[in-house]
C-alpha cells in the first residue's frame, strides 16, 4: 500500500507541476526574451521548466512525511506505524497538490523578483543610452 501511495503522489505532483509549467511558460518566455536578447533565452526557459518540475515534485512528494506509514516514530515508546486509511489517502493527495503548488509558487516568486530587478537595470541602461545618443 505504501508503494502505491508513493507512486500516486509522485504522479500527482508531476501532473500538477506539468500544469504549472503550461500556465507559466508564455510569461517566463516573454520575460526572458525581454531580458536576454540572445537565443540563449530558450536555454534559460528550458532550465526554468526543469526547475519547476524538480521543485514541484520534490515539494509535493515529502518522503520524510511518508515514512510514518512504514516505520514507527522513534521518539515515542509505544509508537506504531500509521495505518493507510481512505481518509489518510485523501489527506496525502491533498497535501501533495498543495505542497507542489507551494514549492512552485516560491520558485516562480524568486524568479519574478529577480527578473523584475534585472528588468529595471536593463531599462535604466536603455534610458541612459538613449539620452546620451
Amino acid at each position: 500500500m505504501f508503494l502505491t501511495l508513493l507512486i500516486v503522489t509522485f504522479a500527482l505532483a508531476l501532473f500538477v507541476a506539468f500544469i504549472v509549467v503550461r500556465v507559466f511558460t508564455r510569461p517566463i518566455d516573454s520575460i526572458l526574451r525581454r531580458l536576454i536578447a540572445d537565443d540563449i533565452h530558450m536555454a534559460w526557459l528550458r532550465y526554468m521548466k526543469f526547475a519547476i518540475y524538480v521543485v514541484g515534485v520534490s515539494s509535493g512528494v515529502r518522503i520524510h512525511e511518508l515514512e510514518k506509514y512504514i516505520t514507527p516514530n522513534r521518539w515515542q515508546k509505544d509508537a506504531q506505524v500509521v495505518a493507510l486509511t481512505t481518509d489518510r489517502w485523501i489527506l496525502e493527495l491533498y497535501r501533495t497538490v498543495i505542497e507542489t503548488l507551494q514549492g512552485s509558487a516560491w520558485l516562480l516568486l524568486v524568479f519574478f523578483v529577480i527578473a523584475l530587478i534585472a528588468y529595471v537595470i536593463v531599462r535604466v541602461f536603455e534610458l541612459r543610452k538613449k539620452e546620451s545618443a
